[in-house]
């Protein structure tokens, strides 16, 4: 039995996930390769071939690099737990006019919880992944912050894992830039991995029609929404758009309506059916509420202020901000204005490279508020 300890990785069949699983293993750990199939091509309705981490080609991937190794390899089904919150969520999200993001509320309420249990019945220590990202022990919390290649970071897409599930996880990536995971997968031999292409959809709708799989999800979908209207921020009426939910904050290409200047969607009316539209500026709010928050670094704040670099989505290079907590809520307020805070998508605080919490966006608004904090 390996010193080090039994370790659960979770692999997708994604050169990140198998040198993971191939650094773990030459570190000596004893290694259990784990893939989750969390959704069924086939009950989708696209018409985009298998591809991505739920495919037979990508279990098959994986298992071959266990075998390669000599380390056991298995598949569990997910599906149910998944479609149930994930997907439920999903669409809810739209119907109720806001833009959800899956893939975080998949990572921080179904993988990391599955994965746990499945390692305590196999007898592992350690749960690890192949996210770009680290975990450390400080004062007593564990402590999320970013992965060495700024490219790759996926920090953002961590914030809501618990303190339990940190004290048990790996990333085996974090201190390593994308180039040298290749490197090492090539000097292993597994040219396969490095030529396969990466797969950056939302696993469940493999042909990016977010609209399509509504309209097949939600029966009646088009009758209950049809025959908005499109509204400037006065209230004008400027045209009729094909229903609220296949509109997103910030959304500028497929609106379908000439104004003499480039429009944006800047708010969503969903009792009213209306989407509104404005110009670049119209975007910008210096203020959001968070709520359902997940604090890291510190358990809370405590009633104080502090300066931050707040995320509101995953490619957002940040914007300064002091965050206060209210209670179960997280006042945000930006030294600057941020285009596109859509409600439904995650914010995360940031301290340096640490991630301080994070939470789901609430609402967006402009108030004059004293930034002194931050001199």
């Amino acid at each position: 039995m390996s010193t080090k300890g039994r370790v659960l990785v979770a692999m997708s069949g994604g050169i990140d996930s198998s040198v993971a699983a191939v650094m773990l293993h030459e570190q000596g750990y004893e290694v259990v390769g784990m893939t989750m199939k969390t959704w069924d091509y086939a009950s989708s309705g696209a018409s985009k071939k298998e591809t991505g981490c739920c495919s037979l080609d990508s279990i098959n991937d994986a298992r071959n690099i266990a075998v390669s190794l000599g380390f056991p390899h298995y598949i569990i089904d997910i599906r149910e737990e998944f479609g149930d919150f994930v997907i439920n969520h999903f669409t809810d999200e739209y119907l109720a006019g806001r833009t959800p993001n899956p893939c975080v509320l998949c990572n921080t309420h179904i993988k990391w919880d599955a994965l746990l249990r499945r390692a305590d019945q196999l007898g592992c220590d350690f749960i690890a992944t192949g996210h770009y990202a680290n975990v450390r022990e400080e004062n007593g919390r564990y402590i999320i912050s970013k992965g060495l290649d700024e490219n790759k970071d996926q920090s953002y897409a961590l914030w809501g894992i618990s303190q339990k599930s940190l004290s048990r996880t790996i990333f085996p990536l974090g201190n390593l830039h994308k180039s040298e995971i290749r490197q090492m997968a090539l000097e292993r031999g597994f040219t396969d991995l490095v030529n396969k292409p990466e797969s950056y959809e939302i696993c469940f709708i493999p042909d990016n029609d977010y609209r399509g799989f509504l309209k097949r999800r939600v029966n009646g979908l088009e009758e209950q929404v049809a025959g908005g209207e499109f509204v400037l921020e006065d209230g004008t009426v400027v045209g009729k758009h094909e229903g609220y939910p296949f509109y997103t904050i910030g959304q500028r290409k497929g609106l379908g309506v000439a104004l003499g200047f480039p429009a944006y969607v800047t708010r969503i009316e969903k009792d009213e059916n209306r989407v509104v539209l404005g110009n670049f500026e119209d975007l910008a709010k210096n203020a959001m509420t968070v709520g359902k928050l997940s604090m890291g670094k510190y358990d809370n704040l405590d009633g104080r202020p502090i300066p931050t670099v707040t995320k509101v989505r995953y490619n957002d290079p940040g914007t300064e901000a002091i965050i206060e907590q209210d209670g179960d809520k997280m006042k945000v307020h930006f030294i600057k204005g941020v285009h596109a805070i859509a409600p439904g998508q995650a914010a995360v605080f940031y301290e340096g490279n640490d991630v301080v919490g994070g939470g789901w966006i609430e609402t967006n608004y402009n108030m004059a508020y004293q930034l002194d904090v931050l001199a």
